[in-house]
């Protein structure tokens, strides 16, 4: 069963989501992080044999970024429980929920290209994305090297609020008003906070 995500699944969805993390899958989250963007998430459940307590076996989240622009991240399915298709349901709510939303545009850096192929996502040029995609990266170990592949998918039967002109994701500029006094530029090195311990990517120091 998918369903939305609750603050009783946080520690569940959680060790998930970090067990990934640990083989450089996806972005370690602090406890902290997890209960602030609890709303992001959604869970693929599994009811134990007295039918009432369940076991996250999965969980998917949506980060909108902007008004036509919404980020399906930290995708991860127990071991156990993969092949079962619980990862392209996951996807599909999170799609659903970008439409309710009314967000016309996703995107996600991944490594499961194939995967995310499946559900009408196609390579975008990471240039193309919106700067705030990049918030996270000044934290992270591969920032130097980073080796995901950008994708993206419109969703056709929505409107943009920003660009109704727009017609797939391969050539889709998100129209992101640029700040009123200078550009911010994505650091190519970071200088500030190094530390010769590995920091959790939004672990506060």
């Amino acid at each position: 069963m998918i369903r939305q995500a609750t603050v009783g699944d946080v520690p569940g969805l959680g060790k998930i989501i970090n067990d990934c993390a640990e083989y450089g899958l996806m972005l370690h989250r602090s406890p902290t992080f997890l209960y602030e963007h609890v709303r992001d998430f959604y869970v693929a459940v599994e009811k134990l044999d007295d039918g009432l307590t369940e076991i996250i076996v999965g969980v998917c989240g949506l980060r909108v970024i902007w008004a036509n622009w919404a980020e399906v991240y930290a995708l991860a399915v127990a071991p156990d429980q993969r092949g079962k298709g619980l990862g392209g349901q996951l996807v599909e709510a999170a799609v659903d929920q970008a439409q309710n939303l009314g967000i016309p545009q996703l995107m996600t850096l991944t490594y499961e290209q194939q995967f995310f192929e499946k559900f009408g996502f196609e390579i975008l040029d990471r240039q193309r994305l919106p700067l705030k995609i990049w918030s996270e990266c000044i934290r992270c170990s591969k920032n130097q090297a980073c080796d995901e592949i950008s994708m993206a998918r419109v969703l056709s039967d929505m409107p943009d609020p920003i660009d109704p002109n727009r017609t797939d994701a391969a050539t889709t500029y998100p129209k992101i008003p640029p700040p009123t006094d200078s550009a911010y530029i994505v650091p190519t090195e970071l200088t500030i906070g190094r530390s010769s311990k590995r920091q959790k990517m939004d672990e506060v120091t």
